[in-house]
């Protein structure tokens, strides 16, 4: 074979080969066009027919005696379609709805970044304002022919029937991106529970989304639906649900607490229902709603009193004297003490150059009346005596560790499991930590401020209230929640299971007579009413400021109705606000109102406020 048929024969070759590749690549391309891309598809569809999100209605709120607290209006969302609004007249268009250019093309870009909106698609509806009112809907809807590629989509907007209870309920937002990544069911303008029941319920709230295919004639007009509605699917409402609360007793409580810092929490014992979750200072939750929203969000989140934080779960503090309660009860389980067992305090706790100090009172005395005049001195001697027993435990970090076990089965140390977002833990601390702070040389004496609520034990008046509610059980409890019932559903099961502490039924009872003695003659004598039994203990915690007035309680004695904790910050006493407070919100709670003598009280507790200068918290 010659050169120049060598040559030829290449050639054959190179051209065949090529043929051969554009033939598969066109196979390749229609493959992926028929088989793996929906974008002619979708071209092809939107020309004949538009994909209308029916949107659910979201499940309603009710208190525990059925009062309406959140329900739905209804709203309008402006949507456009990228790919049929373009010529619209822009100055028109923004001069119609009340808003700027600058608004208009930072929404317009928006929309168009995958990053935050991930479904995005020029041929798909896409939300462009949202929560217009029926006004701004009448006025809009008169302009709509004049810009094509713009729709209105009814939805549904929160209204609140009561300004209270703002941290319980939370609010409702709209989707991020992140929403969006870890749920399909959100695309960009949808809506989800931000905060409190709203975000913890989101799931069942929410409902299942429906949808309607309309028909559109060549100039993109509604001619009507497809097919008469065949493959339509009409939206399922959210599930209704019921809480706890008792919002009666949250008004009197969010009423009491004005002009103060700090939290009210009442439970239900035999339940583990939250009957208030009182925070302040708090907010007006029919402020956070619609397009204002945001805007109220940022106001309240740069008030330096911070009245977005839910102290009752979130706030985490010395509980002072109402721990007292739970050394007792560890000292008697572990044979430390008998209810006989006296103790000295000459005006506090002595040994060598230690002294815990204490207010005047008699000396020794045992273990009821340490509880009725909450002795600080006898609680310290428990804990010395339980930490140097090298009888019962080889080390003092074994002592601890006992200690320590006795304290997370009573519900402090951890996150309780309460069914809202932020909940806190609190402090208890362990060997371990002490062995760190000190070097591994450390004694009862060196933490001997624990045995008082003082030092670095820290709990929320959530887990307060709870410790308060178990000694009402005698030794258990059940994880306190705040949603009582929902619609076709079951609660979770860890709302309905006892959980049981360490310590025995019968040394409970001890507990509950030395605080019926504070109540009847010890330091919450101003809790004692002749209507029924009253138990109660006053926490005086220290702080670098005033001291924060604390105080926890339950009542009747047998058959508890309510066990409720209070906690105000830099109050003094905990007989100057804690008891009082707590008294009146028992009394409202039991007898279904007060007194005309106790309302008197509770106006001279709503105006009093206290004087935080320039406090952060």
């Amino acid at each position: 074979m010659n050169n120049e048929d060598f040559h030829l024969a290449k050639r054959k070759y190179v051209l065949g080969g090529a043929a051969v590749l554009i033939v598969v690549v066109y196979i390749i391309r229609l493959f992926v066009l028929q088989m793996t891309s929906d974008d002619y598809k979708i071209r092809a569809d939107s020309n004949a027919l538009m994909h209308h999100v029916l949107f659910p209605a979201r499940g309603a709120i009710t208190d525990r005696n059925g009062k309406l607290l959140v329900y739905n209006q209804p709203a309008y969302d402006i949507t456009v379609v990228m790919q049929e609004q373009i010529g619209v007249d822009t100055l028109d268009l923004c001069e119609s709805l009340g808003i700027d250019t600058a608004w208009y093309n930072r929404r317009m870009a928006e929309i168009k970044d995958r990053r935050r909106n991930p479904g995005y698609s020029r041929y798909t509806q896409q939300l462009f304002m949202s929560q217009l009112s029926v006004e701004e809907f009448s006025n809009f809807q008169e302009k709509l022919f004049r810009f094509p590629g713009f729709y209105i989509q009814k939805r549904s907007i929160r209204q609140y029937a009561y300004p209270y209870a703002a941290h319980i309920l939370g609010d409702i937002g709209e989707v991020n991106p992140s929403d969006i990544k870890e749920d399909d069911y959100y695309r960009m303008g949808d809506y989800i529970g931000k905060q409190g029941v709203e975000c913890s319920y989101e799931k069942q709230l929410r409902g299942i989304k429906g949808s309607e295919i309309l028909l559109r004639d060549v100039h993109g007009r509604i001619k009507g639906r497809y097919q008469n509605g065949l493959f339509d699917q009409q939206p399922t409402p959210g599930k209704n649900i019921t809480l706890s609360i008792d919002v009666e007793l949250q008004k009197l409580g969010e009423r009491l607490m004005q002009g103060k810092l700090g939290s009210i929490v009442a439970i239900e014992p035999s339940t583990g229902e939250i009957l208030c979750m009182v925070t302040s200072p708090t907010y007006d939750p029919r402020t956070m709603v619609g397009r204002q929203r945001g805007k109220k969000h940022q106001e309240l989140s740069h008030d330096p009193m911070k009245p977005l934080l839910n102290r009752a779960i979130m706030g985490t503090y010395p509980p002072g004297s109402t721990f007292k309660t739970s050394q007792a009860l560890t000292f008697l389980q572990e044979g430390i003490i008998t209810p006989e067992t006296a103790y000295p305090c000459s005006h506090g706790f002595r040994f060598g150059s230690l002294k815990v100090g204490c207010h005047g009172h008699g000396s020794p005395l045992s273990l009821i009346p340490a509880i009725g005049t909450s002795c600080n001195g006898y609680f310290c001697w428990g804990l010395y005596n339980m930490f140097n027993n090298r009888k019962n435990y080889h080390t003092v970090q074994e002592a601890m560790t006992t200690w320590k076990d006795y304290m997370v089965s009573m519900g402090f140390g951890y996150r309780l499991g309460v069914d809202l977002p932020g909940e806190k833990r609190g402090m208890i601390p362990n060997a371990d930590f002490y062995d760190k702070a000190y070097k591994g040389s450390w004694n009862g004496l060196t933490v001997i401020s624990i045995s008082i609520g003082q030092g670095e034990v820290t709990l929320t008046p959530l887990q307060i209230a709870n410790l308060c509610a178990t000694i009402a059980n005698r030794g258990w409890f059940i994880t306190p929640h705040i949603v009582k019932e929902i619609q076709d559903d079951q609660i979770d099961s860890i709302y309905t299971q006892r959980r049981h502490t360490m310590v025995s039924p019968a040394n409970y009872e001890v507990i509950c007579s030395g605080m019926q003695r504070a109540v009847e003659g010890g330091t919450c004598r101003s809790a004692y009413t002749t209507q029924y039994v009253t138990c109660g203990k006053t926490g005086t915690a220290q702080n670098r400021g005033h001291d924060h007035s604390v105080f926890m309680g339950f009542a009747p004695r047998e058959n508890p109705q309510i066990a409720i904790a209070v906690y105000v910050e830099n109050g003094g006493w905990g007989a100057t606000y804690g008891v009082p407070i707590g008294a009146l919100m028992m009394e409202q709670f039991i007898n279904g109102q007060l007194s005309p003598a106790s309302e008197a009280k509770a106006e001279v507790f709503a105006n009093r406020t206290i004087n935080y200068g320039d406090y952060v918290r």
